[in-house]
């Protein structure tokens, strides 16, 4: 639901943060997409299928803001678990062994996820 009078400033975002930040991942893309003006994009798709800039920001960033509880619904939990249990052992051994099969382990486990889209 949105809240009635409330505005939100779009601005592109260039900050700077330590080299051990665990979110530097995130914030680096970040950086990268300031560069582009993605009001234009919606500006012309607005025009093209009449629906107002605004209502597709909304839809936008409510789309993006869920795509993670939506994955999780989608794999379910007990599997994220299982996945992060083998990066998490990984982690712990601190081998390149230990990364090599958890690699492996992953790759089986999303290998039997992707089975039946292999038949579509």
């Amino acid at each position: 639901m949105t809240t009635p009078g409330r505005d939100v400033w779009v601005a592109p975002w260039t900050g700077e943060w330590p080299a051990d930040d665990r979110d530097a991942n995130f914030k680096s893309d970040i950086v990268l997409y300031a560069q582009s003006d993605p009001l234009t994009t919606l500006d012309n798709l607005g025009s093209a299928i009449g629906v107002p800039v605004g209502g597709l920001v909304h839809y936008v960033l409510a789309r993006w803001a869920s795509a993670g509880s939506a994955a999780l619904l989608e794999i379910g939990p007990s599997m994220v678990n299982r996945m992060w249990e083998q990066v998490e052992a990984a982690d712990a051994s601190d081998t390149d062994a230990a990364r090599l099969a958890a690699f492996d382990a992953l790759k089986q486990m999303l290998s039997w996820l992707r089975l039946p889209l292999d038949d579509v």
